[in-house]
């Protein structure tokens, strides 16, 4: 009698050959996917690994505003050099404008003037014959555990060396102590330090409403620490995942973190630590422009 298709399939294509001592995958992420486990691997788990995934809240404000904002820039430095000018700023606002997230009308129009003013002050401080070296630019590079990539807002190229631009549109000032933390911006210098083959140290936070920049010089240390943190979450990460995988508990593999991020969590309604924060409107963070 012939052997049975899954025996004969188990002889013919042995389930180890050819994988024993084969290096782990890497691990494919962004910064914000990175940043999102650090938050709350709860959150994380929410997003990145339950499928499908749980329904999110209403969209926020000022995701609205900053997604407005970001994509004016950008299509303000595609534009000519000798079309950059401040006149061109009302156009591009309109045409990138999200309106989700506002409590009503009148207070979209209020959180568009403003935004408009930021842009214009702004935009006033900028060489419009300057290029970029990328503008929402993907870079992306690997480690022996990360396959990271990332999109930065700005890439200038300043003499020998390139720099990290981050816009940013929130309430609070930021300060250098800020943009010396950010994992994301030094995954960004590190990552575009190898895709344009030129050194890439210095990272700053262009703060919009207070026409601030908050800076920090990166050494290849710093950039190195921060990139050994990036891989220790990716560890962390794969074994949850793997953890899962074997049958444990998603729960104890993914904890909560409860703090005060649960009340602007996409998943505050499926959470059990977030249902307990105090819930807020999607227009809190924009309040305070009307005043």
């Amino acid at each position: 009698m012939p052997p049975s298709r899954s025996r004969a399939t188990r002889s013919a294509v042995p389930e180890q050959l050819g994988f024993a001592g084969m290096p782990e995958r890497l691990f494919v992420c962004t910064p914000s996917k990175l940043g999102a486990y650090a938050d709350c691997p709860r959150r994380y788990r929410y997003s990145y690994v339950d499928r499908p995934s749980p329904p999110k809240g209403p969209p926020w404000a000022h995701n609205s505003l900053g997604a407005s904002v970001h994509t004016a820039l950008k299509n303000w430095f595609a534009l000519a050099p000798e079309r950059r000018e401040p006149e061109a700023l009302p156009t591009l606002l309109k045409a990138t404008w999200v309106r989700e997230g506002y409590r009503d009308v009148d207070q979209e129009r209020v959180v568009y003037r403003r935004a408009l003013d930021w842009l214009e002050s702004y935009v006033a401080t900028l060489d419009p014959e300057e290029e970029p070296l990328g503008v929402e630019r993907v870079v992306a590079t690997k480690t022996s555990v990360l396959a990271l990539n990332g999109r930065a807002d700005r890439i200038d190229s300043r003499g020998p060396e390139a720099v990290i631009v981050d816009y940013k549109t929130g309430r609070s000032g930021l300060s250098s102590d800020d943009a010396r933390g950010s994992q994301a911006l030094a995954l960004y210098a590190y990552a575009a330090e190898r895709v344009f083959r030129r050194p890439c140290r210095r990272v700053e936070l262009h703060h919009l409403p207070t026409g601030t920049v908050a800076a920090h010089e990166h050494t290849e240390e710093s950039l190195a620490r921060q990139v050994r943190r990036a891989e220790e979450t990716a560890l962390d990460i794969m074994g949850a995942e793997k953890a899962v995988a074997a049958g444990a508990d998603p729960d104890e593999q993914f904890p909560v973190n409860p703090g005060s991020l649960c009340g602007w969590c996409d998943f505050r309604k499926v959470c059990p630590a977030g249902a307990d924060a105090v819930a807020k409107e999607p227009w809190t963070a924009v309040e305070h422009l009307n005043s």
